[in-house]
């Protein structure tokens, strides 16, 4: 069984493009070489800077002949349809047989395939494979039609086993497979031929080019590392930067440059990001200081001074990015000691949305919600009205004008500057997180109370304008901001109801309804049915009769919040909100390994707006559930549910009350009325208390006395009297149950 080896050698292929070209060439060849008939044992994909290699081993010589039966229409259906089959087959008409089925005579064709060598097979799909290769963006060059990444200089492409190696014959565009390449660009460009993957591979070395990309990462980091500790310096650990520079160089070569001493006073976060981002340096930082002291630059060739010429021409660049970077830093540091009111005006003709208004209407809105929240998480309200204030001053600086990741960073060194509050300056930086599902989420109170403002708000205005995520789409990241909020209460264990932050946050966008509806009572219906994104009649019902309220009571002015407003006929749009933020709960939690329906028999609950409460109780109930008691006990529920449902439908009465121990009779029957009592009184206080833990552990203890129940205990005795009285017991075990969660939505 051959080998197969494969290089596409082109002009260099940006490093962010190289591990997804590796990986489509291995699956758009070897998913061709498969449905063609070849199989293989393995194969593996490798790119550097100028090539992309993929090795094949134990693949089969030749495709076995494939005999394959098609069914057709019926004998005598119309032509067009017959046609249809016999194009979509590949065979004549008169190749066709004609066989019985159940429902009369019907064409079949018998397709027949021969094998065929797999130096055919392989030119065919490695032709497709080029010229259909899925680049985020390709050129053409020269006269010709080919389309690649970079221009595509040659085809490499050989069988090889024991007895030697041959050529795949394939063209494409005048682009000849052959079975040569070439090493380093400078340091050995001579072409030279290989007759299988290792021989390659070690050819390859030999000319100064390093196959493997983990390889050449491996070496970098290595050298790196340890030309810093001979110093005593540390490399800024970044994977991402160093899987970019592996994929710059084929012959990566680790030198150590000295950073001017006019920038070592710039902050660290400074230096790293300009350094990374304009000239692809790893940071070496002094481990007792923290500063960033040094940089390693990697080359992609060895010389003769040993990198002096580079390492001097890399400084002098990095000088002048770092020049650029210092005045920016100075010029932030005038305006944040004057108090950062400049920016904070300036941001006023920043727009946020076009219907949600500018950055600073924005900051208004966190800053009323971050000091609501406060009390809530443990903050001083002053102290977070005050950091919501300021917690975005930074995205009008210079700093962060040029390096947009390092907002919320650069605030909380400007909030320093300013004299402002520690808490300030950290929240600052800490509002925007968390961002994502493996981010740290901010404990310090008056951070959390103005990144969980930051949140609401952002949610709320987009419900407000209806621009909620749809499908995959979600151009402003709301289901990230709704996980944040999730995070941030569950992770600070925060007793808050959600709802009352949605409406609060709501609150804005309410007043400017309510003068709508003041400027012009005519256009009340109007303005209402937009609020609630339903019809102006059903609005007519609910809002008109809310603003009323107020109207009468003196309280136009008043917050939704603390009216008592009955939504049953029109969901308010906090609803839908409150809905999304269970859907992303649901998502969180199912990553904890809590199944879906424990988190909705759960949600079914009074107080699902709590989320830390809803949680324990999902919690205790996947616990309970995982016992056999629980298991079994949801079974003895549903059937006492099952039965109780299918009684008052048939009697047109509701079995709610009235069991009475003086009219049981079976011990089974006045066990249970004992065992239910026994719950009852353990339930109740622990489900006041929130110890969900042990209100599922009484209620998991039914588990025999129900199972008792059913097997010694006739529920439909012949006597009526009996009858109800088992009937209403059934009912206690229903609202026992159902106390501690909604069982009736648990599966199984």
């Amino acid at each position: 069984m051959p080998d197969l080896l494969i290089e596409l050698f082109s002009e260099e292929i940006p490093a962010r493009m190289q591990k997804r070209a590796a990986e489509d060439l291995q699956k758009l060849v070897t998913d061709g070489l498969v449905e063609a008939g070849l199989t293989y044992a393995g194969a593996a994909a490798f790119a550097t800077p100028r090539r992309l290699t993929l090795a094949l081993d134990g693949l089969l010589a030749e495709s076995k002949p494939v005999r394959e039966e098609r069914k057709g229409p019926k004998v005598g259906a119309p032509d067009k349809a017959i046609d249809g089959f016999l194009r979509g087959a590949g065979v004549a008409r008169e190749d066709l047989e004609i066989r019985d089925d159940k429902k009369g005579q019907v064409y079949f064709a018998v397709i027949e395939k021969p094998g065929r060598m797999a130096a055919d097979i392989i030119a065919e799909v490695l032709e497709k494979t080029i010229r259909n290769f899925p680049w985020p963006k390709s050129m053409r060059w020269g006269a010709g039609g080919l389309k690649w990444v970079r221009p595509l200089h040659s085809i490499l492409c050989i069988l090889s086993d024991e007895s030697g190696s041959v050529t795949v014959p394939l063209d494409i565009d005048g682009i000849a497979a052959g079975n040569g390449t070439r090493g380093h660009r400078f340091m050995a460009p001579d072409a030279f031929s290989v007759t299988s993957f290792d021989d390659y591979e070690a050819k390859l070395k030999r000319a100064n080019v390093i196959l493997r990309a983990d390889e050449r990462a491996e070496l970098i980091w290595q050298e790196a590392t340890n030309q810093a500790f001979a110093q005593g310096l540390e490399v800024v650990e970044d994977r991402g930067l160093l899987a970019e520079v592996a994929g710059l160089v084929e012959w990566p070569v680790v030198l150590m440059g000295k950073i001017d001493d006019a920038f070592l006073e710039l902050p660290p976060e400074v230096l790293q990001t300009s350094m990374k981002e304009h000239q692809k340096f790893f940071s070496v930082r002094n481990p007792k200081t923290g500063r960033i002291e040094r940089f390693v630059t990697v080359a992609n060739m060895e010389t003769a001074d040993n990198g002096a010429t580079i390492l001097a021409g890399n400084q002098k660049v990095l000088s002048a990015r770092l020049a650029d970077a210092k005045f920016f830093w100075e010029n932030d540091l005038r305006v944040a000691k004057a108090g950062m009111q400049p920016w904070l005006d300036s941001l006023g003709n920043v727009t946020f949305h076009n219907k949600l208004g500018s950055q600073k209407d924005r900051i208004e809105r966190i800053a009323e919600l971050a000091r609501e929240i406060a009390p809530s998480v443990g903050a001083d309200p002053d102290l977070a009205e005050k950091a919501a204030k300021v917690a975005k001053a930074d995205l009008s600086s210079e700093m962060v004008y040029e390096f947009p990741e390092l907002q919320g960073l650069m605030g909380r060194y400007y909030a320093k500057a300013a004299g402002l509050p520690a808490e300030v300056a950290a929240a600052c930086e800490e509002h925007y997180s968390p961002l994502g599902p493996s981010d740290d989420v901010p404990t310090a109170p008056v951070s959390v109370a103005v990144a969980l403002a930051d949140k609401i708000d952002t949610l709320t205005g987009f419900w407000w304008i209806d621009e909620k995520p749809t499908g995959s789409k979600d151009p402003f990241a709301l289901r990230r901001a709704a996980l944040g909020a999730i995070r941030l209460v569950l992770s600070n264990d925060l007793s808050i109801k959600l709802s009352d932050l949605i409406l609060i946050g709501y609150e804005p966008f309410d007043a400017a309804l309510r003068w709508e509806i003041e400027k012009d009572e005519l256009d009340a219906k109007a303005a209402a049915a937009r609020w609630l994104g339903v019809s102006p009649n059903e609005a007519d019902k609910v809002y008109w009769e809310v603003y009323q309220a107020r109207k009468a009571a003196g309280r136009v002015n008043t917050s939704l919040i603390d009216l008592d407003i009955d939504w049953s006929d029109v969901q308010h749009p906090s609803a839908h909100l409150l809905s999304f933020f269970h859907d992303r709960l649901k998502v969180f939690l199912k990553d904890k390994g809590i199944r879906h329906d424990i988190i909705d028999a759960c949600i079914a609950m009074p107080g699902n707006d709590d989320l830390t409460l809803l949680v324990k109780r999902a919690e205790a109930l996947a616990a309970t559930l995982a016992t056999d008691d629980g298991e079994n006990l949801i079974q003895g529920f549903k059937r006492a549910n099952n039965i109780l449902t299918q009684a008052e439908a048939a009697d047109g009465v509701e079995y709610s009350y009235g069991a009475d121990i003086k009219y049981a009779e079976e011990p089974a029957e006045k066990a249970l009325f004992a065992a239910l009592d026994a719950a009852d009184a353990k339930i109740g206080p622990a489900m006041k208390a929130e110890d969900f833990s042990t209100a599922m552990t009484a209620m998991a203890a039914l588990r025999g006395p129900i199972d008792q129940f059913f097997t010694d205990v006739q529920v439909n005795a012949d006597s009526a009297l009996l009858r109800r009285n088992r009937l209403n017991l059934l009912s206690r075990i229903r609202n026992i149950c159902q106390s501690v969660a909604d069982l009736t939505k648990i599966e199984g």
